[in-house]
């Protein structure tokens, strides 16, 4: 694997490749005082994989290098060069020629389009993964690159395995802390516009029985303090965590706490708003004209009913007099009795007060279509919401994709002409104009009935100086900060969690919550995410049934694998049934979950699945670099 890079997103990268995938990467880095400071989490690893380095040359020296065994084997490993940009002879230099993947994260686009374009003409083969932001451009380039590949293997469509993914830090982080906000996590899987989390659940009380969600992942040590490490180590020992365990061993294990895939979803207030675009009734009219409304429409009916009492007239042709009176074109009632006269006299009286009535109903009415299209502010009563500070790449990301998961959302920006404005506009969703670290700004956001605060700004001081507000206000506030520095960001987490111990507080840098969706790709376009379990790692992959023998013509339960894999949803086309499992369970998914173990997998079918390393290195026909168990 080659990674080139110029920011935290580079080294991040690397360490999840090495850490959790164990793969040999080069990393392609600026000189060191052009490029930024190395993650703390990416110094440790490296540092780790360093002395593994040491260990095996040690090992070699005794003559002892072609075994298996060993501590980190040849997995983990790499180097790093320095160059100013990925020229053609840097990629040459790295290895591109010879390597399986590359990554280009520089933070420019045309930089790393350049490098994209030159590393295709070296290797047709070569799996490419590239950080742009602009969507539809990074779209053309993964076509023009995928077709450039297959013409350069001389073969048809798919004929080679030099894949392009384009993919965007906004876009992969926005999941991860749509999630933080809402259940206070950020290892979450997203397959098809649904958001999955890895649930840790207690071992259940006598004669309770535990949710298993949609199904159980693993079962955890029993003597586990180690929680959701993040290394990537697979040194389980005898009371090691139990990685997709059968149905047989879930009712076996007694005081064992277990590990369950759930929906992340919300379940407070909805926001109360009409459809994009159009208004609600309640919003055409203010409140004090739907009262005087409703004044003058008593005072016809009781108009009406005093004539029926009067002159005896059917209700129908009393209300219609009544309604001529009115309009003032019904004949004067100068030969009629007194009653009659004082009933026209008082309706053409409610008639004048109808005009103006009417004429304030229409502008109305036009000035709330007028600005269907403006900022809304927060509607009164509001609660449960989530603010979001910030309306920048990331925060315009993470609005549309709560949103998307129907969540009230309260947005604070201090820029009128903000990127994410028109986004908001067009959910309509309320924002306050202002300066978050002025006095009064959160409050008009509702922050003390909040739910929770995304601070998303690109200013780590001010997303810090509202957060620390924000706990003033409300101090079991669950807040999430984006800060650029790792460092800073651990500091900040550390200092908030003692200072405020029953309030849920995270802080996530944005190259921390992208990486693995990165790493992912790079492992090919099957993965779409991985999960750490204590210090072992779980992965959930879409994969094709078609071409591999362990799951075509075999039911779901035939081609489950304890410790192995599971397969845990499968694809069908919008509105299609699958062997009675049900339909898709969410609105835009085309994934079947809670599939019956008597359903037959068939060529066609893609299913997704939950596997460990060397299960899913083996259903791929891939060589497993580590030499552990799992």
């Amino acid at each position: 694997m080659v990674v080139c890079g110029d920011d935290g997103l580079a080294h991040r990268l690397a360490a999840e490749l090495r850490g959790v995938y164990r793969e040999q990467v080069t990393l392609v880095v600026p000189p060191s005082g052009r490029r930024v400071r190395q993650p703390v989490v990416g110094r440790a690893r490296a540092a780790s994989a360093a002395l593994r380095d040491m260990v095996n040359a040690a090992v070699n020296r005794t003559g002892n290098g072609d075994a298996t065994g060993g501590t980190g084997g040849s997995g983990g490993t790499g180097r790093e060069l320095e160059a100013t940009e990925p020229t053609e002879d840097v990629l040459a230099d790295a290895g591109v020629e010879r390597a399986t993947a590359l990554a280009l994260v520089y933070d420019d686009d045309e930089t790393n389009i350049r490098a994209a374009l030159t590393a295709r003409r070296l290797n047709p083969r070569l799996r490419l993964v590239l950080r742009l932001y602009n969507r539809r451009l990074g779209q053309h380039i993964e076509a023009l690159l995928d077709q450039s590949a297959t013409l350069a293997s001389g073969g048809g469509p798919g004929s080679g395995s030099g894949s392009t993914t384009v993919l965007s830090d906004a876009d992969t982080a926005a999941p991860a802390l749509a999630a933080t906000a809402l259940v206070g996590t950020s290892k979450v899987v997203e397959t098809d516009g649904l958001l999955l989390r890895a649930v840790e659940r207690h071992p259940p009380r006598p004669g309770e029985v535990a949710d298993p969600g949609l199904c159980t992942l693993a079962l955890l040590s029993a003597t586990s303090n180690d929680p959701a490490g993040a290394d990537g180590s697979e040194d389980s020992g005898e009371h090691g965590p139990q990685l997709l365990p059968d149905a047989a061993a879930v009712r076996a294990a007694t005081g064992r706490g277990t590990v369950a895939l759930e929906q992340v979803s919300y379940s407070g207030p909805p926001l109360p708003s009409g459809r994009a675009g159009v208004p609600a009734f309640g919003e055409l009219f203010s409140r004090r004209l739907r009262w005087s409304l409703a004044g003058l429409a008593a005072c016809v009916v009781a108009l009406a009913v005093a004539l029926m009492v009067v002159t005896g007239d059917h209700p129908l042709h009393a209300t219609y007099v009544t309604l001529l009176d009115l309009f003032s074109i019904n004949e004067p009632a100068h030969n009629k009795d007194t009653g009659r006269q004082i009933l026209q006299l008082l309706s053409g009286f409610v008639g004048l007060l109808l005009l103006p009535v009417l004429l304030a109903a229409v502008l109305e009415a036009l000035g709330t279509f007028r600005s269907a299209s403006a900022l809304r502010k927060p509607p009164r009563g509001l609660g449960g919401h989530v603010v979001l500070l910030g309306l920048g790449k990331i925060g315009t990301r993470v609005l549309t994709r709560l949103r998307e998961m129907d969540i009230p959302v309260v947005c604070v920006e201090a820029d009128p002409e903000a990127r994410g404005m028109a986004t908001a506009r067009r959910l309509r969703v309320p924002v306050v104009l202002g300066d978050v670290t002025q006095e009064g700004v959160l409050e008009a956001a509702k922050i003390h009935r909040a739910h929770s605060l995304l601070a998303l700004t690109s200013v780590d001081t001010t997303n810090l100086e509202a957060v620390l507000y924000a706990r003033s206000v409300r101090s079991r506030l669950r807040v999430v900060l984006r800060l650029y520095d790792d460092d800073f960001a651990t500091a900040v987490y550390r200092t908030l969690r003692a200072a405020h111990p029953f309030a849920l507080t995270r802080s996530r840098s944005v190259t921390h919550l992208a990486a693995p969706s990165f790493a992912g790709a790079m492992m090919g376009r099957q993965i779409l995410g991985a999960i750490p379990v204590e210090r072992r790692v779980l992965l959930f992959a879409a994969v094709e049934v078609a071409g591999h023998p362990q799951l075509e013509g075999k039911t779901v339960g035939e081609a489950f694998r304890a410790g192995a894999w599971r397969v845990l949803a499968l694809e069908v086309p919008d509105g299609g049934r699958a062997g009675g499992a049900g339909t898709e369970g969410a609105r835009e998914s085309r994934l079947v979950w809670e599939l019956p173990d008597t359903y037959v997998l068939r060529g066609s079918d893609r299913v997704v699945l939950a596997a460990t390393r060397r299960g899913l290195a083996e259903l791929l026909g891939r060589r497993v670099r580590q030499q552990s168990p799992g």
